[in-house]
């Protein structure tokens, strides 16, 4: 039974659970823990699933509705930020540009403000297998006609407009007009407004056409083997501008780490008092590396778990983790110092990216735009151990007082129920619930 549901699934009321167990762990077993910590509970990734997420069928199996005829001109999308939040507003470009019936131009990678390099789409993602990926969803040139390559295109402001009759009724006019314009996608698009055809080509371009080039899936398949098998990829993010931007306070930290992240505060001063403890309790606050190894610890992952460690320059406190999983490698320890250095902020978030969709289990302790992409992508590749970390959760219990091994145990019981509920996934409308 499917049902076309790709947003955040309700949070549920613990339900009993009959658990079934595989005969063998994904990951080695540590005889030399204690042995009622193993007695009490199982692996998360034993447990067997209720639901999952599956790529819809009226997207993979239907058949495009056929392009007009002509198209009423072309159109650019503008993407700023990090790599996979420019690879959502590229999508969501896409989408737009068959809804306006425009021909798509290879989008800009607006990176400077944010890695201050200079690389573009090209230098990311394979342009031929794009394009002919794309062939009968939308039309897609590298190249401008000569009366237009001179050219700019036309600026249109999408900031507000996140609906199919918001595009039509703001970026058609211009188009209509100038025949080249650029926008950037509006951050909340509702593509459940989209036709179907633009949806299709919104979810083709995503989750089919976007393949790395070449060498980057050579320096990905590279540090892949570099990582002992089986492994978990962890998506850490404990940086100090995403502290400083979240506005919470943190005790216990190492004077660097506070140093740094009042430094990135500018202006985000941090809440206090009961503020602070509702902001908390709403699941507002990155989850730092020590509590990220409790949680890890209450799933019953084994310290001696592999952990391949995706996240970016300037991660702090990562001792917190280290100190209870020792098995942790990163980009800078599996690549040469030459290879890591040269490469472009741009080529080390795809490769973490390379490395996350392809690990034997993924475990994301925040909810960002990677996280989303990489759970799309394991649901495309049927790798089904994939779990978001609780943050809300995380706050609420440790706010009650628990601690040590109730604690554990009540973060056990959210995330099982939350893995085999195929809760958090936030897939987008591409994919489909599936009851197993």
């Amino acid at each position: 039974m499917v049902s076309p549901r790709g947003f955040l699934i309700a949070p549920l009321i613990f339900i009993p659970l009959i658990v079934t167990l595989f005969s063998h762990s994904p990951f080695p077993f540590n005889p030399t823990l204690s042995a009622s910590f193993w007695s009490e509970r199982v692996e998360i990734w034993s447990l067997q699933r209720l639901y999952e997420w599956r790529p819809c069928d009226w997207w993979r199996q239907g058949h495009p509705v056929a392009l007009p005829v002509k198209s009423n001109g072309y159109l650019r999308v503008d993407c700023y930020g990090g790599l996979n939040q420019m690879r959502r507003d590229f999508c969501d470009g896409v989408g737009i540009a068959r809804l306006l019936n425009a021909t798509l131009v290879l989008p800009k990678f607006e990176v400077a403000a944010y890695w201050n390099e200079s690389s573009g789409f090209e230098d990311v993602f394979d342009v031929d297998y794009f394009i002919k990926q794309m062939n009968g969803f939308i039309d897609v040139v590298k190249e401008l006609p000569p009366e237009l390559a001179s050219k700019e295109p036309v600026r249109v402001d999408c900031s507000k407009r996140k609906g199919a009759f918001d595009y039509i009724e703001t970026a058609l006019p211009s188009l209509l007009e100038h025949h080249y314009i650029s926008i950037t996608p509006a951050m909340s698009q509702r593509r459940d407004r989209y036709p179907l055809y633009g949806k299709a080509a919104l979810c083709q371009a995503c989750y089919n056409a976007l393949r790395l080039t070449s060498a980057l899936e050579k320096k990905g398949t590279e540090l892949l083997n570099a990582i002992p098998k089986p492994f978990l990829a962890l998506h850490l993010r404990f940086e100090p501008d995403m502290v400083a931007y979240s506005q919470c306070e943190y005790s216990g930290l190492s004077p660097t780490s506070m140093q740094a992240i009042e430094a990135a505060r500018i202006d985000r001063k941090p809440w206090t008092g009961e503020q602070a403890r509702i902001w908390r309790n709403r699941g507002k606050c990155p989850l730092t590396p020590r509590e990220t190894a409790t949680i890890l610890q209450s799933l019953a992952l084994p310290p001696n778990t592999n952990i391949y460690l995706a996240a970016g320059d300037g991660l702090m406190e990562v001792e917190g983790l280290t100190s209870t999983y020792s098995n942790v490698f990163t980009k800078a320890t599996l690549l040469s110092n030459e290879d890591f250095e040269n490469m472009h902020g741009n080529s080390k978030a795809a490769l973490d990216y390379f490395v996350s969709i392809n690990s034997d289990a993924y475990i994301a302790t925040y909810f960002g735009n990677m996280d989303k992409m990489v759970a799309a992508m394991r649901a495309m590749k049927g790798s089904w151990k994939t779990l978001f970390l609780s943050r809300r959760a995380f706050a609420a219990l440790s706010s009650q007082g628990l601690e040590g091994k109730s604690l554990m145990e009540a973060l056990w019981k959210v995330h099982r129920d939350d893995f085999v509920m195929g809760v958090g996934s936030a897939l987008p409308d591409c994919f489909c619930e599936f009851k197993l």
